[in-house]
């Protein structure tokens, strides 16, 4: 006797699924999915056609309950494997937890490897674009930003304006963080607001001791002479320092180094969401085959290092 899921499951099944945003199918039958009952229609007509099939395709989508009616095939080895499989990502045991996490840490690490090779995710310009403020206190403080702005060689005028407003964009960013965690205004990156009251000040100072001159008045400096033991006893002067810490080469290699740990570390722990799809890193059992390597190249250097 064949057996089938019931009249009534598949039409649940099959309008539930129907009504799903972006549900998957084949590019073949792409044009005749616009509508609801069009995808009804097609998921029907497989899910009586081929079980296994569909639950292969649309098994991830089921709930629990949906799957149960699949139960009728516990005969078909095919539709309990996928069955199987399904049960164990809805319920892992403690186990599969920890086997899935493992295998999830391994596809990160290999494709955060090729995007080290590739050189573009992992640029400073790049890191520097996702997270303007630890590139700032780990970097950019020790780097001079004039540059930034300016026309780079063989750089087309609109991109150069690009490139100018994306780094007032980045710029804006660090300075509300910089305002978020209780910065000082002086401290702000690019502070102009700050240079010109500074530069204010100081011709304030300056006309105010070219008016003491005028008026005869001594300034502080001469306030504090004694005229009776020819000794001058001046206020003593702090150098302003406008320039931001310097650091040496070698110095600033590593900063740059520490930020870049930073960051691949954020990428290994799915801080990189808004950036990239984690799923289609953590699903990609192509970069398994990265691991097997890696595994066959330990054993085989332990191998060599035994004999």
């Amino acid at each position: 006797m064949e057996r089938r899921v019931s009249s009534e499951a598949k039409e649940s099944i099959t309008e539930r699924l129907s009504s799903l945003e972006g549900l998957y199918f084949p590019r073949a039958l792409q044009l005749a999915t616009t509508t609801p009952s069009q995808r009804k229609s097609i998921l029907l007509d497989l899910l009586s056609r081929d079980a296994a099939v569909f639950l292969e395709r649309y098994g991830s989508q089921l709930t629990g309950d949906e799957l149960q009616e699949f139960d009728v095939f516990n005969d078909d080895y095919e539709i309990n494997w996928h069955l199987k499989q399904l049960r164990s990502k809805m319920n892992p045991t403690s186990e599969e937890l920890r086997s899935r996490s493992l295998i999830v840490k391994n596809r990160r690490r290999a494709f955060l490897n090729k995007l080290i090779c590739d050189g573009q995710y992992f640029s400073e310009d790049a890191m520097r674009g996702r997270e303007p403020y630890l590139h700032h206190e780990y970097v950019g403080k020790f780097q001079d930003i004039s540059g930034r702005g300016m026309a780079r060689p063989g750089e087309r005028w609109s991109d150069t304006l690009m490139r100018r407003c994306e780094e007032a964009r980045l710029v804006e960013k660090i300075r509300e963080e910089q305002q978020k965690l209780g910065v000082a205004e002086r401290d702000w990156i690019c502070n102009e607001r700050s240079q010109v009251e500074e530069e204010e000040e100081e011709e304030e100072e300056e006309e105010e001791e070219e008016q003491q001159k005028v008026n005869g008045i001594a300034r502080p400096t001469e306030m504090l002479s004694d005229p009776g033991d020819g000794n001058s006893a001046t206020l003593p002067t702090v150098a302003g320092n406008d320039e931001g810490p310097t650091l040496s080469a070698e110095e600033k290699d590593e900063m740059m180094e520490q930020f870049t740990y930073i960051m691949h570390q954020k990428f290994l722990s799915g801080e990189d969401h808004q950036h990239l799809d984690y799923s289609q890193i953590d699903n990609n059992e192509t970069l398994d085959d990265h691991w097997l390597r890696e595994v066959g190249l330990d054993a085989e250097e332990k191998y060599f290092d035994e004999d």
